[in-house]
């Protein structure tokens, strides 16, 4: 049975790469029926906080991402990794190390101001064994170090192929450090041993890693997983992504507004597609196509305008009730939420969820297009009241506009807009001085959906009360020209 594992570090909130690792390891394991072990590599214990576990959890369920096993946390584990030091210490395959961490930087400054190239030059594998003994007994602080063999190490990497490396360039690398905490090649082997991982998929970064890694299953006798190293993410300059592209924390896109699985597609595409067409694709579909195989080679840009295009589709694909489940909390947090939304209301909140999604990118956005149909306390623009508010010819045809409003027997669109453009007619004017002026009296922007459909589910009343707001709205341009 495949099983595969991802295994963050607890020392910040889960990254947009580490995410994409966690995506393509899950579908491999459902595209598999296999399993999704999830690991907290936190022997970092200075820089690791149970906070940030809980961040990462928090993140991998927005997402979607369930797992089958752990979290384990290594911390937990300390023991066991001493132990298995010490078993390869026992089998010959590893050595006890008394250098002092200021000797070896000595001796490494040194040769490097020689011009040569400097590795851990084996002076405790040499020790005398009495010595070795002495010094153990005395309890001089000792790392535990690898004893690398001769020769190379050739494995297949299941992206990049072929890969072989000479073992004349690995170091004897530490497995224990003298205070005994383990290092990331034991940690990570002993854990991968444990667990059966059969399949490691993670980033280029790691690829230097794999060797050593190799060799350290090889040491305890066990079968070595197949690997899978994924391209790194670029910015969008073509540079490894970092802070500098903006916060790329997986949560921060969530505060953002995006939906999951418009995010999950985003990050699932990087370096692989389900397909030529491009659109919206279910979980269940990415599963069914994943595969190793159509894994790019190429290192992928993150782009956030087509992450934008995918959100906005799907919030315009989405079924309206599913769309308002998520649409819940950011309607709450600003303030109009209320339970007759889903009750009395429901056919016309529906209806108003449908009409303004279709300019809304965003949860955010969406949120703010529905303030002025949920409540009077909403922002207006200066902008759209300077371009369309301060024409003259406002006072005096907003007031007789409202008198036709009232007379209407039913206040519906298609009555609304015969009634404007009739006015419009009979004033010799045209009927897109009253359109804009009534968008941002209404809805205060000057950019929305049709304005009579917006303005029958505004509703007659609300929208009689906000064109009498007309000298009030032109104050904020005055206002603000005052503040400036």
């Amino acid at each position: 049975m495949v099983r595969v594992r991802f295994a963050p570090s607890p020392t910040g909130h889960l990254h947009v790469g580490a995410l994409r690792t966690a995506l393509f390891n899950w579908l491999f394991a459902r595209h598999h029926k296999g399993k999704f072990i999830l690991r907290i590599e936190d022997t970092d214990v200075a820089r690791s906080s149970e906070e940030m576990s809980r961040s990462i959890l928090e993140a991998l369920r927005w997402v979607g991402l369930d797992w089958d096993e752990g979290p384990i946390y290594q911390s937990h584990r300390f023991e066991i990794y001493r132990r298995a030091a010490r078993e390869l210490v026992e089998r010959g395959k590893a050595y006890y190390c008394f250098c002092s961490p200021g000797e070896i930087e000595e001796r490494r400054t040194r040769a490097q101001a020689s011009g040569e190239h400097w590795k851990y030059d084996r002076r405790c594998l040499n020790l005398d064994e009495n010595e070795r003994q002495r010094l153990l007994e005395r309890r001089v602080p000792a790392a535990i170090r690898f004893l690398v063999p001769e020769g190379r190490t050739e494995f297949t990497d299941l992206v990049h192929g072929s890969i072989s490396v000479e073992h004349k360039n690995i170091e004897d690398f530490v497995l224990l450090r003298s205070d005994g905490f383990p290092t990331y090649h034991l940690s990570v082997v002993v854990d991968d041993i444990d667990t059966g991982i059969t399949h490691v998929i993670r980033g280029d970064d790691h690829i230097s890693n794999t060797p050593k890694q190799i060799l350290l299953y090889q040491a305890f006798g066990k079968p070595v997983p197949q690997f899978a190293h994924l391209p790194l993410i670029l910015g969008p300059d073509r540079k490894k992504l970092s802070k500098r592209h903006g916060d790329t924390s997986v949560l921060s896109f969530r505060d953002r507004g995006y939906l999951p699985l418009a995010f999950f597609n985003f990050m699932a595409q990087l370096s692989w597609s389900p397909g030529r067409e491009e659109r919206i694709y279910t979980v269940e579909e990415m599963v069914r196509e994943f595969s190793l195989e159509k894994v790019s080679k190429g290192s992928p840009i993150f782009d956030l305008k087509k992450l934008e295009w995918l959100n906005s589709r799907l919030i315009n694909e989405m079924p309206v009730t599913e769309l308002i489940f998520h649409l819940r909390p950011w309607l709450e947090k600003d303030g109009l939420w209320s339970e007759e939304l889903l009750s009395g209301r429901k056919e016309w909140f529906e209806k108003v969820v449908d009409l303004t999604r279709t300019r809304s990118r965003t949860l955010l956005d969406l949120s703010a297009a529905l303030a002025p149909f949920l409540s009077d306390n909403f922002s207006y623009d200066p902008e759209a009241i300077k371009k369309y508010l301060l024409d003259d010819q406002l006072d005096r045809l907003l007031p007789v506009l409202k008198e036709d409003f009232l007379s209407l027997e039913h206040f519906t669109a298609p009555e609304i807009e015969k009634v404007l453009r009739e006015r419009a007619e009979k004033e010799g004017m045209k009927a897109a001085l009253l359109i804009h002026a009534l968008r941002v009296l209404v809805l205060g922007r000057s950019v929305s959906p049709g304005i009579f459909e917006v303005l029958e589910l505004i509703g007659r009343e609300k929208t009689l009360r906000r064109i009498e707001k007309l000298v009030e709205v032109r104050n904020i341009i005055k206002e603000k020209e005052d503040q400036g």
